[in-house]
């Protein structure tokens, strides 16, 4: 049996992309080399490695069992050119953050990284919680940043940096006066709320939710940025980081409630596969998050 390194990288590259146009794309040569070298690997293993429904094709078992073996072979052949060109920090990366990250912590961490490592490339998606660590276990990103923590065996969850949520409302609305606040008084305010899925809805529903279990969830939106508004507007009151609110608070477009006996701190994590080869680049861009993401939680103290 001989398995070549093309039938690995189109087989990887269809596992990532779903089909094997998009996956001829990435590895640029034509649809039908890439189906025969599919053809040639599933052959040569004499087992079939994707389910075909239509045009797509999902991993089966066997697929899902051998993917992360391939990612290896590859990863470790990418880093064996690398270090016979001299490129031994080379970084490039797919990484995924959820919103609060990536509007909040990201720009400066990046733009430090990009100054100290100027060759690197690396391609940013944004999605929330759920939607990172899926993309994490299916080998789509390279590493996540996520709010909340993560508990599947197959991923592993660092404590990247600590956050809090805050609960506000506009200046106009009553609850900005009442001080102080008891949980008693929020049982009939309305909510403007963040999406099942994000880390941010995850601490509400631990925390408020479970408090106040009739709550009026008026408003579920998808984007930090439109709940603000929202909120601001005096539709009702939310909850969300407060690295998000603290500069509308600042122009006084927001109020904080004080919430001291709810505690709404959670973590910040990185996530990578267990079975994802970590490659030069990949851990050079590991260390620098926990570096910078402990520095930043301890200048907050």
């Amino acid at each position: 049996m001989r398995v070549t390194l093309r039938q690995l990288s189109v087989f990887a590259a269809i596992a990532r992309e779903g089909s094997v146009t998009r996956a001829s794309d990435v590895v640029a040569i034509s649809q039908s080399a890439a189906s025969m070298a599919l053809a040639d690997l599933e052959n040569a293993l004499d087992c079939p490695l994707f389910d075909r429904m239509g045009k797509r094709l999902q991993l089966n078992d066997m697929g899902r069992l051998l993917l992360p073996q391939a990612l290896e072979i590859l990863g470790r052949v990418e880093a064996f050119e690398q270090m016979a060109a001299g490129e031994y920090q080379a970084i490039e990366l797919k990484l995924g953050a959820t919103l609060t990250i990536a509007d909040y912590r990201l720009p400066d961490l990046l733009a430090r990284l990009m100054a100290v490592h100027p060759a690197a490339r690396l391609d940013l998606q944004v999605g929330n919680t759920r939607q990172i660590i899926e993309a994490v276990s299916q080998f789509q990103l390279d590493l996540g940043l996520i709010e909340g923590s993560c508990n599947l065996r197959h991923i592993e969850a660092q404590l990247w940096a600590e956050d809090e949520l805050v609960v506000f409302c506009a200046p106009s609305d009553p609850m900005a006066l009442r001080q102080p606040v008891q949980p008693a008084d929020l049982h009939d305010a309305t909510w403007i709320v963040r999406e099942e899925g994000s880390g941010t809805r995850e601490t509400f529903n631990k925390v408020i939710l479970s408090s106040l279990p009739q709550a009026q969830l008026r408003l579920t939106l998808g984007h930090t940025e439109a709940l603000l508004k929202v909120v601001a507007s005096g539709a009702g009151i939310g909850c969300v980081s407060r690295l998000a609110v603290q500069p509308l608070v600042d122009q006084g477009q927001l109020v904080i409630i004080p919430t001291p006996f709810w505690d709404l701190r959670r973590p910040f994590s990185l996530i990578t596969h267990r079975q994802k080869y970590r490659s030069a680049g990949l851990q050079t861009v590991i260390d620098y998050c926990m570096q910078h993401g402990q520095a930043y939680s301890q200048a907050q103290d």
